[in-house]
């Protein structure tokens, strides 16, 4: 994984110094790149970063956020490293993918790295499916919609993932509830319509929907167009 850590008094303040930053990404197993620009990567050919590392101590605020919007521009995740005593002035219209504070250890920046790219990215592999912007990592039992994070209960990931991987079946509640809760379970079908409902409303918004109601049978999930 290489990461570019933009720290920019590194290469023109008197020759600088090392980068806390630098020597932690070092640390954690990580390669990395101090520069200015993203146009020098361009320039010298050299392949483009899997993060990008914003050293807040050291940048402008304006040029920190034409950093960020560029980063966007680029699909490349951005984190901004923000000094513990300048917290209480962090502005988070910057909008970067996340925020870390920094000194901050190589566990948390590794973290901190791989949901910036999960963000941005997405998780790769048979374990993931995806519909539209709605994405259900089965491996990690994680589920976005539009890249923002959505916290299901078990059964409402489980009944998320059977529909999802079957779009256009339908499935009746007593299927669902012999699937998801096993036949002994005494709670009844009113208990797969409760889940259901909450289900949609974390996956769901207006213009936006995944779960359909077939009226006096159950549910299926929309087969994609």
């Amino acid at each position: 994984m290489a990461i570019l850590l933009y720290h920019l008094f590194v290469l023109v303040n008197h020759g600088g110094g090392p980068s806390a930053l630098a020597d932690t990404v070092d640390r954690a197993g990580m390669s990395c790149q101090v520069g200015i620009e993203l146009e020098q990567l361009d320039e010298s050919g050299a392949r483009l970063p899997d993060a990008v590392v914003l050293d807040m101590s050291s940048l402008e605020h304006s040029d920190a956020r034409r950093m960020v919007e560029e980063c966007h521009d680029r699909k490349l995740p951005v984190l901004a490293a923000v000094p513990r005593d300048a917290i209480t002035t962090y502005d988070p219209s910057l909008n970067p993918d996340d925020m870390l504070v920094s000194p901050v250890s190589e566990a948390e920046l590794t973290a901190r790295v791989e949901l910036a790219i999960y963000r941005v990215s997405g998780p790769s592999g048979p374990t993931l499916l995806k519909v539209g912007d709605l994405s259900i990592d089965q491996e990690r039992y994680e589920v976005t919609v539009a890249g923002r994070r959505v916290t299901l209960t078990y059964k409402e990931f489980q009944l998320l993932v059977l529909l999802a991987s079957n779009p256009g079946r339908v499935y009746t509640r007593e299927a669902l509830l012999s699937q998801i809760w096993g036949y002994d379970y005494l709670g009844g079908t009113r208990t797969v319509d409760v889940h259901i409902r909450r289900l949609r409303s974390k996956v769901e918004s207006p213009g936006r929907s995944f779960v359909e109601t077939i009226w006096n049978v159950g549910y299926r999930f929309k087969a994609p167009v």
